[in-house]
């Protein structure tokens, strides 16, 4: 397996928080967001594939793996991770970028492109959302009632709770309960890949899970959507019961420039799916749009 070079460090963003990042590879930058509780490793086959052509970047999101601790704990909201994401542009001097967000990462990027559009060579969407999903998730309409639950149960009882969060996510039987939801495709899906994002979950502080689970769901952005003046394609995983598809088609509707493709049994994480498929699809759309 070919390896690259990896350039490695933190800045500091405006409340002080550090943001952890990885460059690796030459020519035109391509950034890579991943989602909510997530981690790099949702990004390894895109990463491994395109850095051998063009300069890749990933980084963790404020209150994640190595972007801790947070500097504010009220700078939770997707507007304060959009400005981390255009500071680390900045910090890195590029003053231009594809990029490319999955599922939580679709609104980071969106808040960003409103922020800084000139930054933006073209937009990525990844199983994304512009609005709140947690209405009929999982094709229920019960996710929004349990976190608010949870929020107050956590409030008189901290210490249970985050010991329940962890023993909730990090078990092999949440695992594959995760991937059969949709979350995950099992029979695509290395589980390995499985086992590293629930325990990345389980290592997150859950009152900034929920902080930012709740800027997510306040989040809209529809309103954005027909501004878009650059390339824009949408990648929909076809069996994907976490982001419903309304909300995916939301872009293809909305958005003037866009590029809409379905994944056939791709599940919420199609880019670990079918990643060679999807690799030629944004290579595609980024040759024809250059």
């Amino acid at each position: 397996m070919e390896t690259f070079e990896k350039q490695t460090g933190t800045f500091e963003s405006f409340d002080g928080t550090p943001i952890y990042y990885e460059v690796r590879g030459e020519g035109t930058p391509v950034v890579f967001v991943y989602g909510i509780a997530c981690l790099m490793n949702h990004w390894h086959h895109q990463v491994r594939h395109f850095s051998s052509s063009m300069k890749t970047v990933v980084f963790d999101l404020r209150g994640h793996h190595r972007s801790q601790p947070v500097g504010d704990m009220r700078h939770l909201g997707m507007a304060d991770l959009a400005q981390d994401l255009v500071g680390l542009m900045d910090h890195l001097k590029i003053p231009q970028a594809h990029f490319v967000g999955h599922s939580f990462g679709a609104p980071v990027i969106l808040e960003a492109y409103q922020k800084k559009p000139e930054l933006f060579k073209s937009l990525c969407f990844i199983n994304g959302f512009a609005q709140n999903p947690i209405k009929n998730m999982f094709g229920l309409d019960v996710v929004e009632p349990f976190y608010h639950f949870v929020k107050a149960a956590y409030g008189k009882s901290p210490d249970l709770w985050n010991t329940l969060w962890r023993l909730a996510v990090d078990n092999p039987l949440s695992m594959r309960l995760a991937a059969l939801a949709g979350g995950f495709n099992l029979s695509l899906t290395h589980f390995k890949d499985i086992e590293v994002y629930a325990r990345g979950v389980a290592h997150m502080e859950l009152p900034i899970f929920m902080a930012l689970f709740e800027s997510m769901m306040n989040f809209n952005a529809n309103a954005i959507l027909p501004e878009i003046k650059v390339p824009a394609l949408v990648i929909v995983g076809e069996n994907d019961r976490v982001t419903p598809k309304h909300l995916q088609e939301d872009f293809q509707r909305l958005i003037p420039t866009i590029d809409y493709m379905t994944v056939p049994y791709g599940s919420h994480c199609t880019q670990l799916d079918f990643p060679d498929y999807v690799n030629l699809k944004m290579t595609d759309f980024w040759q024809r749009h250059s």
